[in-house]
């Protein structure tokens, strides 16, 4: 997920002596294999509904609520984008997470990371971090009866001082998020990490029963993407200003493997491998980035493909400038990646080289 505007400006400030400028990318027209699709608002996350075309995409506002957002659906074979919600509605009778849960999301709603995942029950939740109103994560039924809906089951309000990034859902009817530094940091405390690459965030883990607690092994330097294995026996966990990924044994908190990757976001499973954003920018390029007014950001970003086991890496695509910039995500559908971003009105279609005719 992207590097938290305000906070990175912070540092960026600190640590370069000032900001930078860059200037948006405003066409929408296609380049070689990459085709974008303008119209979306900030599109920092994206999933695939499964045995479908449809992806469900998190329109980000601002990481201190400020800005609204919402989630939307984006068919891939007409790229059609439609509101799926955007805040309010009835609490059900039939609820999911927490009991004190005060009810639905305001209009301030603004969604960043979100995963799918079953339910023991066998229905499908969309886990989403919201920032707008509260700081929480927000559970809902995926309905797929006649075309794709969202129905609000519950929330789970983040424990005090929480910064919120990425979830990711358990088998079991909990979810693990990522935690990316204290709210009350001040802006020195978070440079000096920055310069010196001490851990600020750790990965939470939220259960019914028990609420949240921390996993044990998973500080990191800003703590961003989470993904959990297919067996649910080891964790993955991005630190953005680490550089790292990491694949965690979830009962023991010992690591198993790491990968280096400059400023890994959002993490995501394709076809039997992690796809991680990595943003190739300075922290006061991406800071120049948030809070974009039309068009796109034009930094250097890379999609790579790793071995969930060894995390070996491999460079699927890379990107920098038109037709977009500052990748944040990444899913891949029949041999095409669709890549979103913190800051901008579009979503990038790119055509793999073994998919292409």
């Amino acid at each position: 997920m992207r590097v938290g505007g305000i906070l990175v400006l912070g540092m960026a400030l600190v640590a370069a002596g000032g900001c930078s400028h860059v200037e948006p990318i405003r066409g929408c027209e296609p380049r070689g294999a990459a085709r974008p699709v303008c119209g979306f608002q900030n599109p920092e996350d994206l999933v695939v509904v499964p045995g479908t075309h449809l992806l469900i995409v998190s329109e980000y506002g601002a990481l201190d609520g400020t800005r609204p957002g919402r989630l939307v659906l984006f068919d891939l074979a007409t790229d059609a984008r439609t509101v799926l919600y955007a805040g309010g509605g009835d609490a059900p009778a039939d609820r999911w997470g927490d009991p004190s849960c005060p009810g639905p999301p305001t209009a301030a709603f603004s969604p960043h990371g979100i995963d799918l995942a079953p339910r023991r029950d066998g229905r499908l939740a969309l886990y989403v971090v919201n920032h707008g109103g509260r700081e929480s994560v927000e559970l809902f039924e995926v309905l797929t009866g006649d075309g794709v809906a969202l129905a609000w089951r519950g929330c789970a309000t983040a424990p005090p001082e929480s910064s919120l990034n990425d979830v990711a859902g358990l088998p079991d009817d909990g979810f693990m998020t990522t935690h990316m530094f204290e709210r009350s940091s001040g802006r020195l405390r978070l440079a000096f990490a920055y310069l010196f690459g001490r851990d600020t965030g750790y990965v939470l883990e939220w259960h019914p029963a028990s609420g949240f607690s921390k996993v044990a092994g998973s500080a990191g330097a800003f703590d961003n993407g989470i993904a959990i294995a297919r067996d649910g026996a080891s964790i993955y966990v991005n630190a953005t200003l680490g550089n790292t990924v990491r694949r965690i044994d979830r009962a023991t908190g010992r690591e198993l493997a790491r990968a280096e990757v400059r400023g890994p976001d959002n993490l995501n499973w394709a076809d039997g491998r992690l796809l991680v954003a990595s943003i190739r920018a300075a922290p006061q390029d991406i800071t120049a980035c948030d809070g974009l007014n039309g068009g796109a950001c034009p930094l250097p970003f890379a999609i790579v493909g790793l071995d969930p086991e060894t995390l070996a890496q491999r460079e699927l695509y890379a990107g920098e400038g038109p037709p977009m910039g500052a990748g944040t995500a990444a899913v891949e559908v029949d041999g095409e990646l669709v890549i979103g971003s913190f800051a901008g009105d579009r979503v990038l279609r790119v055509r793999l080289p073994s998919a292409q005719n």
